[in-house]
């Protein structure tokens, strides 16, 4: 593979930690995994959004930073390649979603500023699985903060990840995620070893799982 840094994202549930342990393990590359679980607002977020979506976005946004800049200094000279469970736009993206309008313009002034200091993927792998899917998963994994997330919010990240695809200038390739199991059938994850080990160009590469 001829990526060095390769970039796992979608909706929650979707996949994302699941297929970069696969990766990793199949390209012996190092993993940063995204450390929402020390996030303290995580929890009260869900059961008061209004409260808690600021300073929750802006814990985030640090921790991913502080994770991703640490990575720019870092090198590993037995593993070339790092595979990541999340993109730093993931920040602006959420933001989006969860802030009022005021305090997502101040949050993007931020964002912009830290933005610009940190690599940008060779590739990034997108998994777009519908939100009954996405529920089914999150219901599976069992986080007692998440049981109750609505389909709406779901929808509502769906179609502002959807938008971020369609404009944004990252060799991107778009998974069909729908039926996905990459640790029950080799046949999911050999689609994506195969996309990766290609010679794909600039642009959106789209795959569907058999």
């Amino acid at each position: 593979m001829n990526h060095h840094f390769v970039t796992i994202e979608g909706n929650i549930g979707a996949g994302k930690t699941t297929l970069s342990h696969l990766l990793a393990r199949h390209y012996n590359a190092r993993l940063v995994l995204e450390e929402f679980t020390d996030n303290p607002f995580l929890p009260k977020f869900y059961s008061n959004p209004k409260q808690f979506a600021f300073p929750l976005e802006l814990f985030f946004m640090a921790e991913r930073y502080k994770q991703l800049k640490e990575l720019i200094h870092t090198t590993d000279l037995f593993q070339t390649i790092t595979i990541s469970d999340y993109l730093f736009t993931k920040c602006l993206l959420f933001a989006k979603v969860n802030l009022p309008e005021e305090e997502f313009r101040l949050y993007q002034r931020l964002f912009d500023i830290i933005h610009q200091q940190l690599v940008q993927p060779d590739v990034l792998i997108y998994l777009h699985s519908p939100v009954q899917k996405l529920q089914q998963n999150i219901r599976k994994r069992n986080r007692s903060y998440e049981q109750a997330i609505p389909d709406e919010y779901l929808f509502n990240l769906q179609e502002t990840y959807t938008h971020y695809i369609k404009q944004h200038n990252i060799k991107t390739i778009f998974i069909d995620a729908s039926n996905a199991d990459f640790l029950g059938n080799e046949k999911h994850l050999k689609v994506v070893t195969d996309a990766l080990d290609k010679d794909l160009g600039e642009g959106q590469h789209y795959f569907t799982l058999p």
